[in-house]
């Protein structure tokens, strides 16, 4: 009897027993496995966390406005005799609509689109850079740090003008000039990784409600501005040809259109066990395998973000609820009978699997959510490494069984039974049975670091969420 075969098999006493994968190696050997060499210092530099893309994107932005500054300070003339206050308004709101831009959710899925639109055919020196693409987020760091700067720059070239009696400023543009500067820092003070992972709750409201009221003193900033400099230039024709706000526009409609779409859906909950809620939703959206929905109790307060599992012959999808925090637990024990949704469904880090011809997926606990949908999709030959507390009592036998027809070689590591395994050699062990292009780890920030850079240290593209959102 295959592991594909549909009837169950049956113990001695008539129950049926629980399907198991048919490996495709000896998992419990790989303790003994030998991990090949790191490869010279001058290229697995490049792999550590420091150096990652994310990180290399926010510097090259910083980098690009430094280079702007330079110029502004010597060639440009910006800062010689009257402060060319326009020019460094506007490197300033360009420099945020491109932080707030890169971080919509259409903008996010054109650029999985294109990043992934390569064929296996490439090079894979080029398909692993490619991958990388869900790095995006350093440029809102890039951009956000440097438009605050130049704001900054802007609220001291402001109070210059005013305390030499120059033109082009007014003591209510000073004011909500400092307000907007104060309220900036503040915003970048809440992100700093640090206090970010300390207190989320708090960096997620404080960007929501400081993101709004920043927005709204930036329109009153912009209008005050362009009043204070405009001379005998109708108002309306002012506003009319500045950049500040046909850029601010475009982030206004940016940052409302999620909002647009926000509606309270019903949701059907199965719990298999006390960790796991396996949430239904089927209101008219069938979203594609990858992506993401962000779910709240109370839309002001906080929202989380999960990955969408969509049957290939059914409408809706299901999320996987893993009890992981207070809001995640109170979901698993209330079970609602209905939440709140918002925006589009968006791309996230598993979508760029489609760049390899054969992919080890490693997931540990509730990261087979965002596996799923890809074993399900099969669009890309794949193998399931699985780490978790005993998958059939935990998860319930049907997902399990859900994995098995579409992946029977399955690994499987309980690790109830088992204990924790060396993730990096029971990964490469994978890698090189499966004969796999890359891997792609949906794990804790800790283990899918450790994974990924295992991985690239050796040579292997890997891939796994940076938590930079």
């Amino acid at each position: 009897m295959t592991a594909l075969d549909p009837r169950p098999e049956m113990d001695l006493d008539g129950a049926p027993s629980r399907r198991e994968p048919i490996p495709l190696y000896d998992a419990d050997d790989h303790g003994r496995v030998e991990l090949p060499p790191l490869l010279p210092w001058h290229r697995r530099i490049w792999a550590t966390k420091r150096l990652m893309h994310h990180n290399r994107l926010a510097v090259t932005m910083l980098a690009i406005n430094a280079a702007l500054a330079v110029y502004a300070i010597g060639p440009g003339g910006w800062f010689q005799g009257d402060i060319a206050l326009e020019a460094v308004a506007n490197v300033a709101i360009v420099n945020l609509t491109v932080a707030i831009g890169i971080r919509q959710q259409h903008v996010i899925n054109l650029l999985f689109r294109v990043a992934t639109a390569a064929p296996t055919s490439w090079p894979l020196s080029i398909r692993r850079v490619l991958g990388k693409v869900y790095h995006f987020g350093g440029v809102h760091v890039g951009g956000a740090i440097a438009g605050s700067l130049w704001f900054v720059v802007l609220l001291g070239s402001l109070g210059w003008h005013a305390a030499t009696d120059r033109p082009g400023v007014s003591t209510g543009l000073i004011v909500v000039a400092a307000g907007l500067a104060a309220l900036l820092g503040a915003l970048i003070g809440f992100s700093i990784p640090t206090f970010r992972a300390a207190h989320h709750d708090l960096f997620e409201r404080m960007h929501r409600f400081g993101g709004w009221m920043s927005l709204a003193l930036f329109w009153v900033f912009t209008i005050l501005f362009i009043d204070a400099g405009r001379g005998s230039t109708a108002l309306g024709t002012a506003v009319g040809s500045s950049l500040g706000v046909w850029l601010l526009a475009l982030v206004t409609l940016s940052v409302a259109l999620p909002w647009m779409r926000l509606k309270k859906v019903p949701v059907d909950i199965e719990r298999p066990s006390d960790h796991v809620a396996l949430a239904r939703f089927d209101y008219g959206e069938t979203p594609f395998a990858g992506s993401s929905t962000t779910l709240s109790r109370n839309p002001l307060l906080e929202w989380h973000s999960f990955a969408n599992v969509p049957s290939p012959d059914r409408s809706g999808f299901r999320l996987t609820i893993s009890r992981a925090g207070d809001w995640t637990g109170q979901f698993i024990d209330d079970m609602p009978s209905h939440v709140w949704v918002k925006g589009i469904t968006t791309a996230g880090v598993g979508n760029v699997d489609r760049l390899f011809t054969r992919v080890v997926w490693v997931a540990t606990g509730s990261g087979i959510g965002p596996t799923l949908p890809h074993l399900l999709a099969q669009e890309v030959p794949a193998h399931l490494v699985w780490a978790t507390r005993d998958p059939w009592t935990t998860y319930g036998q049907g997902l399990v069984d859900e994995i098995l027809d579409v992946e029977p070689n399955a690994t499987f590591w309980d690790t109830t039974a088992k204990g924790k395994p060396d993730m990096v050699k029971l990964t490469w062990q994978a890698v090189q049975a499966f004969d796999a292009e890359a891997v792609i780890c949906i794990s804790n920030k800790t283990l899918t670091w450790k994974v990924v850079e295992g991985m690239e240290r050796r040579g292997i593209p890997a891939y796994g969420a940076i938590w930079d959102s």
